[in-house]
């Protein structure tokens, strides 16, 4: 009864006296939660305005407790220091950065974009691709800057700045034999797919292109001439000299294989760490470090080809993708052949060379991480896949490709299939 009979005589109190002992509460709350902010000084005149507020209150005089709260309020605001507001150069710098943070995490976690470096998925999707021309015979700068901007092409007239002595021979590539030196892909900025030459007498030079584009607009008749010389590229040479059309920029799905099992017919990326045969088979030029291709194989299948089918335990695979690949039609062109068996060589191992081999990818048997799965590219007549270097392991696996952002007129934008 007296618990209620003070509730009671609290709710008829004056709107004032009410003010003035929540406005008491609320300073002992700043106190409480500023302390560390806070100057011993800052705290006790806090303290001591605060007394005289509820000793006003307990007085029951309105004037001196409107003048205490307007005391203790004032001192209150004017207790932590000022900062001074930031200028439109910080507000940008700091909009910037929380904008690069969530960009690198989006990166690390859920999306990654990915540039198809080669032509092994294409109609599907292209890669980046070199056509030689001569300089006077390019298109105007509007034009040139209209198809960067609608084809991601780029002109490209590189000439060597100084004497470099090469070690030049011939290399294998997958094209082939070549004249060739050490040119080595990189990742600059971890986004652009460029090259670097090197030389045995000065630090490594920048190339505008991956390797194989670099040699299809030039590079390989400079490492000719280099050869005619002695192994010295001479000052003012041209190393490469045409236009490079940029592969599609795709986003990559690095969230969903936590979640799901990957599927057969899907196009994914992997990473070829402890692939061998890649390196193998493709010499300096094909170790790049992630790959994209079309995923026809999943743990437990026994794989083999009868061209133009990709057959799964003995039977045509059905999935929509791989279907696409065997019927071969338009996009795709007239001597597109399906799935083909993988050219016959005495030097490296090769997996599925007849119709009798037969890939076999480890399945639930195997601990976790090495379970395998088989990649394929959709052009199969030009693509360096698990028919040449095996399979790729679970721990390899870096997700779907997910979304084609650029260029905007291959007729790819939009969701991979």
């Amino acid at each position: 009864m007296q618990a209620a009979g003070s509730e009671s005589a609290h709710m008829f109190e004056p709107a004032w006296k009410k003010n003035a002992k929540l406005l008491a509460k609320g300073a002992q709350k700043f106190v409480d939660y500023k302390r560390d902010l806070l100057t011993t000084d800052r705290m006790a005149e806090i303290e001591s305005r605060r007394s005289d507020l509820l000793n006003a209150v307990k007085a029951k005089d309105k004037a001196k407790v409107d003048e205490a709260s307007k005391q203790l309020r004032a001192t209150c605001d004017n207790a932590l220091p000022r900062q001074k507001p930031q200028g439109w150069f910080e507000e940008n710098v700091e909009v910037m950065f929380v904008a690069i943070v969530i960009a690198l995490g989006l990166r690390a976690y859920y999306l990654q974009p990915f540039r198809i470096p080669t032509g092994s998925m294409q109609p599907s999707l292209n890669g980046i691709v070199g056509e030689p021309l001569k300089k006077e015979e390019w298109p105007s700068f509007p034009i040139r800057m209209a198809q960067f901007a609608l084809k991601g092409r780029t002109y490209v007239n590189l000439i060597n700045d100084k004497d470099r002595r090469v070690a030049v021979g011939t290399i294998a590539t997958p094209g082939g034999l070549k004249v060739g030196g050490d040119v080595r892909d990189r990742m600059k900025w971890h986004f652009f797919s460029k090259s670097q030459l090197f030389s045995l007498d000065s630090k490594p030079m920048w190339l505008p292109s991956p390797s194989g584009q670099a040699y299809e607009i030039g590079l390989e008749e400079a490492f000719r001439e280099a050869m005619a010389n002695g192994g010295i590229l001479k000052k003012g040479q041209t190393l490469m000299e045409g236009f490079i059309d940029t592969g599609d920029l795709v986003l990559v799905d690095k969230f969903s294989y936590h979640f799901r099992k990957p599927k057969r017919g899907e196009v994914f990326v992997f990473d070829t760490l402890g692939i061998k045969g890649i390196q193998e088979h493709s010499g300096p030029q094909g170790g790049g470090s992630h790959y994209i291709k079309r995923l026809v194989g999943v743990p437990g299948d026994k794989l083999s080809i009868r061209s133009p089918y990709l057959m799964v335990d003995g039977k045509i695979a059905q999935e929509r993708g791989i279907q696409r690949v065997i019927e071969g039609k338009p996009p795709f062109k007239e001597k597109h052949n399906g799935y083909e068996l993988a050219d016959a060589s005495p030097s490296h191992r090769r997996y599925l060379v007849s119709e009798d081999d037969v890939l076999s990818l480890k399945g639930d048997d195997a601990k976790h991480g090495f379970r395998e799965y088989a990649a394929m590219g959709d052009n199969t007549g030009n693509s360096l896949d698990s028919r040449y270097w095996g399979t790729v392991k679970e721990y390899n696996l870096v997700g779907p490709a997910l979304f084609s952002l650029w260029p905007i007129t291959t007729g790819h934008w939009g969701l991979i299939k």
